[in-house]
């Protein structure tokens, strides 16, 4: 009987939590990149693009009274001689672009669509080249969203590569050697939502892939080429969250009320608590990890703020979507096997997906010593090659 209560209530408990996280303040508005360009005009440089707001709810008006864009410069030295101009012109459908650049409060009706244009102009103040001091942009976006839900203040970043490393060339790779395989980490420009995954797999390997190699991707740069990250203010935890994370070892990205939430947003608060419950089972057995068993990949996938290099290091990146596929994809048109991988400096490698027929074993050799790094060394793709071939 006593049980029966205790199920009863634990029942009751988690319909509460399910109903008010379904209940909980949340404007149906998404944003997008578009298309962005990166030209000279002299020695300045114009990075400009289009950002698309859309309402995908029936009959809910959400209103934006306010979009501003705040440009942050990324390089490897101080970029305080830059000067920079950001311009915003909305691009409504039903009215007409305002001469000098203010936003007005703009209503975004059910099923519709606007877009906002951006331009950033860079120059520097001595009349240099402002590439010589940075290769990055990255357009911070700060926009409100106001309805039957209240007002939401969201945020959200677009990154611009300014410049990009040239491929290497067979004449000029320097493979390492490792366990049975040679190994060669490719660097790339900073990876961001204008990217495409494969697209970037053939420019930075194309010029290199024999048979029998296997090119990897980090899972982190695969989900921010995903738009798979966001802001701690655009999360807003609850009660659960709040609970759930005080029983994470500090170092867990699932240690902070935010972290926790990104995982109840993704699974649904009962699979939280169910793998919550379920862990503490195991525990009590000495069975560790139970936790993340039950309630699924993306629990170990996230990344909190200061897990990810910049300025990603200031946002949540979730694991990346549909991961197999991009493999199967990828493969398919390089000629090789890929993989998406997970290594840190301690030695720990998860293929977190791989195309058909690769070798994973030798990926474990190849990648324990960690070559693509875990700092800001912009080399997210590792060439895997075996010693034979």
């Amino acid at each position: 009987m006593v049980l029966l209560i205790a199920l009863l209530v634990l029942g009751l408990l988690v319909g509460w939590i399910e109903l008010r996280h379904r209940l909980r303040p949340a404007s149906p508005l998404t944003m997008r990149p578009l298309k962005w360009t990166v030209e000279r005009q002299g020695s300045a440089v114009q990075v400009s693009g289009v950002l698309e707001i859309s309402n995908p709810h029936r009959r809910m008006e959400v209103f934006v009274p306010e979009l501003r864009v705040e440009p942050v410069l990324l390089g490897k030295v101080d970029p305080s001689p830059l000067q920079l101009t950001t311009r915003i012109e909305a691009d409504h459908p039903d009215e007409e672009t305002r001469a000098d650049g203010y936003w007005a409060a703009y209503i975004v009706k059910g099923r519709q669509v606007t877009r906002a244009k951006v331009s950033i102009t860079i120059r520097d103040a001595e009349g240099s080249d402002p590439l010589d001091r940075i290769d990055t942009l990255w357009a911070d976006v700060h926009w409100g969203n106001y309805g039957p839900f209240g007002l939401l203040q969201r945020r959200q970043g677009v990154l611009v590569s300014l410049s990009r490393p040239e491929p290497l060339t067979s004449s000029i790779a320097e493979f390492r050697l490792g366990d049975n395989c040679r190994v060669l980490p490719l660097r790339t420009h900073l990876l961001g939502s204008l990217d495409d995954p494969i697209e970037v797999l053939r420019t930075y390997g194309s010029n290199l892939l024999q048979p029998g190699d296997v090119l990897t991707i980090g899972e982190t740069p695969v989900a921010v080429m995903q738009s798979r990250y966001r802001h701690p203010s655009e999360v807003n935890p609850g009660l659960l969250a709040r609970l759930a994370c005080r029983v994470f070892h500090p170092t867990s990205s699932l240690a902070t009320a935010c972290g926790m939430q990104a995982l109840i947003d993704l699974v649904g608060p009962t699979r939280v608590i169910a793998a919550w419950i379920g862990g503490l089972m195991l525990k009590l057995i000495r069975v560790p990890g139970g936790f993340y068993r039950f309630a699924g990949d993306q629990a170990r996938l996230i990344d909190d703020i200061t897990g990810t290099t910049p300025p990603y290091d200031q946002t949540i990146v979730l694991g990346p979507e549909n991961p197999n596929t991009l493999c199967e994809r990828a493969a398919a048109e390089l000629g090789v096997a890929v993989a998406i991988v997970d290594v840190n400096d301690l030695g720990r490698v998860k293929v977190l997906a791989s195309s058909r027929g690769c070798d994973e074993d030798l990926l474990q050799r190849a990648l324990r010593p960690n070559p693509a790094g875990n700092a800001n060394e912009r080399t997210p793709l590792v060439l895997v090659r075996p010693r034979q071939a």
